[in-house]
């Protein structure tokens, strides 16, 4: 892999997939970067008290107990709506989980506490924010929020959370929830075995995220929301949004109407303005960034149904692998007056709407294909050395928007490795072919090829194999849990510019994936890459992180998830994480 240039922030683009366990232990996911813990039970009170506070702050600090949590409307962006917000879906986890660890202990042994025991309980939760939030809070770029927090429980049952700011707090919470379980003699019996414990946590990276493609195949608004909801009881804080492709525009833009109404596979399967300040607030009370992708200017065909002239190689047929990497073919032209114009309509409109909560804003650029612009009148060229400086000067239109709405721009790196475009040292760059392990872990792909096989001769015998038997896509086999956890982001760049590494994404290109299907293509995969993102590939002493302890503590969380409505895909069999046949399960890792 090439390294970054030092006036470029590099950010790794990778995947993953999951499997294994050894013994039922101590289920935290993502591990924390500190966690001691000891063997006592504490039981939690139904009506547990959540007292908030900031530091140096006169606003009366939130006292929620069993009653329902004060109304937090979407257009309310204090520190306390947010907590307050965090602290409700909080008791609702820990009420609602109702996880029976069953599963990770040996079968039909005797694992919960006695109920007949005398009982400690914790009756109240104090949270205790150090310092006042900075105003970029709602849109931080990488680096700005210090996700940090302790969480204490102490065997009398007094729990105490620190934390500098609001999204520490919320992930803090996020593990607090992970710390208990439901007896099943009792009908409100909610316990933790671990105290005392005491947590030190934060992130190894600053952008933990996960690409989201919504223009090859169309997802309601209420599955985005489903997915930031997963995204962040994984610690993972970016959304990604791929919202238009070669294949559909369901983004609906005001001053061009056309664009959605015949660019979205059905006029009425499209984002309007309220649905995407409704994401985009939904990830906010989240700590879940919502950031946008309008990629150009090739995978731009679909721009092509309602404003024709704007585009170049449309739709070539039947050699369109000529003018494009995936059909329908088209790119928009280089050097149209009217383009710019289209360009000038599309960012007045969406740009103001999009920096309200994002600090980034992604302007794609991969997969351009040069054989295009032969067709293109206002080029007439493959000649890279024709197309560059015309790109060029398309991207510094671009982005000088994008600065202009206040937020930073976001490439995929052919724009600075193939093209060799200079960009802005406030541009993020994203990598996706440098790194021979990054190219083989995107979670849409392994599960064979999309496009159709030619068609055989006439002539050919009906039982001859087609040319593309046994039909795989371009990164088969599909990748395990396994492999993306042992993928270090680091490994490929050199110490001293490993602080321009931003953190890394998942991907979940919809070939292939749908709204039935999604949930267990991504889940549990890629909570193994938000453990690597959070918590590093390495453990303190420096080595891999063990795959036997990942597995039990992957598979704990696995269920967690699948009972918050999360379909996630099965870690291993129930022998497996019940521990084998014996003390370890060796059978199962050798399989």
């Amino acid at each position: 892999m090439l390294p970054p240039s030092p006036s470029i922030r590099s950010l790794i683009s990778y995947i993953a997939i999951f499997i294994f366990n050894s013994s039922w232990t101590w289920a935290l996911w993502p591990v924390p970067a500190s966690y001691q813990h000891g063997i006592d039970v504490v039981w939690l009170a139904n009506n547990v008290a959540f007292r908030y506070a900031i530091a140096n702050e006169t606003t009366s600090p939130s006292k929620l107990s069993n009653a329902t949590a004060p109304s937090v409307t979407l257009n309310s962006s204090s520190s306390y709506a947010i907590v307050e917000a965090a602290i409700q879906r909080a008791r609702d986890r820990l009420f609602g989980d109702n996880l029976v660890p069953w599963k990770f202990h040996p079968r039909n042994s005797n694992f919960e506490p006695n109920v007949t025991a005398p009982k400690i309980y914790i009756s109240s939760v104090t949270i205790q924010q150090n310092r006042s939030d900075a105003v970029s809070i709602l849109k931080p770029l990488d680096g700005e929020v210090n996700e940090s927090y302790t969480l204490s429980i102490t065997t009398s049952g007094a729990v105490v959370i620190a934390a500098v700011s609001s999204i520490g707090v919320l992930r803090a919470l996020d593990t607090f929830t992970q710390l208990f379980y439901k007896h099943s003699a009792l009908s409100d019996g909610i316990y933790c075995p671990y105290a005392p414990i005491s947590i030190v946590d934060a992130p190894k990276f600053p952008h933990r995220g996960l690409n989201m493609d919504v223009a090859r195949d169309y997802y309601a608004p209420s599955d985005i929301l489903h997915a930031i909801d997963a995204l962040a009881w994984n610690k993972l804080n970016r959304l990604h949004l791929h919202v238009t492709d070669g294949q559909s525009w369901p983004l609906d833009i005001t001053t061009l109407p056309e664009l959605s109404k015949k660019g979205a596979y059905r006029s009425d399967l499209t984002y309007s303005p309220q649905d995407l300040a409704q994401i985009q607030e939904y990830g906010m009370y989240r700590g879940v960034e919502v950031i946008l992708e309008i990629d150009m200017p090739g995978h731009t065909s679909s721009i092509h149904w309602a404003y024709p002239d704007l585009i170049t190689a449309y739709n070539i047929q039947p050699n369109w692998v000529e003018y494009a990497n995936e059909p329908p073919s088209g790119s928009l032209k280089l050097n149209s007056s009217a383009v710019y114009d289209f360009l000038h309509s599309l960012w007045e409109d969406l740009l103001p709407r999009a920096a309200t909560y994002s600090a980034y804003f992604h302007t794609g650029g991969d997969e351009l294909n040069p054989n295009a612009y032969k067709l293109d009148e206002t080029v007439r060229s493959n000649d890279t050395h024709v197309i560059q400086p015309l790109l060029q000067k398309f991207v510094d239109f671009n982005h000088g928007y994008v600065r202009a709405a206040g937020m930073a721009p976001m490439v995929w790196e052919e724009m600075l490795l193939v093209w060799n475009i200079t960009l802005g040292k406030d541009v993020v760059v994203q990598t996706w072919l440098s790194d021979d392990s990054v190219l083989e872990t995107y979670l849409d792909c392994g599960h064979g090829s999309w496009v159709d096989p030619p068609l055989l001769p006439s002539t050919a015998n009906a039982s001859t194999p087609s040319p593309s038997y046994p039909y795989n896509d371009y990164c088969t086999p599909l990748k395990s849990w396994r492999l993306i956890y042992t993928y270090d982001p680091l490994s490929h760049i050199p110490q001293n510019l490993s602080h321009l590494v931003l953190g890394g994404e998942v991907h979940m290109w919809s070939e292939l994936i749908d709204p039935v299907n999604w949930d267990s293509v991504a889940w549990p995969r890629a909570a193994a890459a938000a453990e690597v993102l959070w918590s590093g590939a390495k453990g303190e002493d420096g080595r891999n992180r063990s795959l036997v302890d990942a597995a039990g503590r992957l598979g704990e969380w696995r269920e967690r998830l699948v009972n918050r409505g999360v379909r996630a895909g099965v870690v291993q069999m129930v022998f497996c994480e019940q521990g084998g046949h014996g003390a370890n399960n060796s059978q199962c890792l050798a399989g």
